[in-house]
């Protein structure tokens, strides 16, 4: 049957639909910069999801112990900081760009985790990635301030992984519903103090939902079918394609261009996490699955 031959191809074709959705979403979001500004457009994005996945999952019917408490807490606080951070760092650099440079975070958390000749020569393409990004390579000139938010996204990414792991025996809805509630907790504040009552307007509300729909409902939806068909090491080498995707979409929604060491430095930073994903030293499976 014509259903039986495609169906090992749906897991991959989530992968790249959470990528793309992502993409587009983002790439909508932007749009609503200059009408609530980066705080809060993160705020409605966030906000929404942690209704959505509340909804959805209800967590309360699941005990919290004190201490998976905490580590949902600290998982929550890096989750929101991080959408807040790159959302910020979108004002003034390019998505690809700024997706490339978050990339960074879980790149480093992976080469610290092991120590194989074969992961320093990832490490030198993500290095020779951000390098290709700054002035010193006589590219294109980034604003500083947006690279700088880029870098906090990287390492509040990281830290969320590290944190989500510490929560990885809890039931993935659990975990990650009380954790973008602690997430919206942190960001929604931020952005009512930076857009007032514009936050109210029906048709900001509208696009809000549809930013969060699109760049996290569907993309978390698709990941976690993906999650449960795909190796974790084939996972990894998919999602790796985010930041091409991500400067692709921003070119064709958002009209910005790149130069060709930006688009090489793009390249370097997909490279590295292929790379690491793809050589990642294979273990005997967990008593429970992790999802970060």
């Amino acid at each position: 049957m014509q259903t039986s031959r495609f169906a090992p191809l749906l897991p991959a074709l989530a992968v790249l639909g959470s990528v793309t959705s992502l993409a587009i979403g983002t790439s909508y979001a932007k749009h609503l910069f200059p009408l609530i500004g980066a705080q809060g457009t993160s705020a409605l994005r966030v906000g929404f999801s942690a209704l959505f996945l509340l909804l959805l999952w209800r967590p309360w019917r699941w005990h919290t112990s004190r201490v998976d408490g905490v580590a949902i807490l600290r998982y929550g606080l890096a989750l929101g900081v991080m959408n807040l951070l790159f959302y910020m760092a979108l004002r003034t650099i390019p998505f690809g760009i700024a997706v490339a440079i978050e990339f960074i975070g879980p790149l480093a958390v992976a080469m610290f985790s092991s120590r194989r000749p074969i992961d320093f020569l990832w490490v030198g393409c993500a290095l020779a990635g951000l390098l290709l990004l700054l002035p010193l390579s006589g590219g294109p000139a980034l604003d500083v301030a947006g690279v700088l938010y880029a870098l906090g996204a990287a390492a509040c990414w990281a830290l969320y992984i590290v944190f989500g792991k510490r929560a990885g025996h809890l039931h993935a809805g659990h975990s990650v519903s009380l954790g973008v509630a602690v997430a919206a907790l942190v960001v929604v504040p931020v952005g009512v103090a930076h857009a007032g009552t514009a936050l109210l307007q029906p048709s900001i509300l509208l696009a809000g939902l549809l930013v969060a729909v699109v760049s996290s409902a569907i993309p978390m939806s698709l990941e976690m079918m993906a999650l449960k068909r795909l190796p974790k090491e084939t996972f990894g080498i998919l999602i790796s394609m985010e930041p091409a995707v991500a400067a692709l979409w921003a070119l064709l929604l958002l009209h910005e261009q790149l130069s060709g060491l930006q688009w090489l430095a793009i390249g370097c930073t997909v490279l590295a996490s292929v790379g690491s994903a793809a050589t990642a030293r294979r273990r005997p499976p967990p008593a429970a699955a992790v999802v970060t």
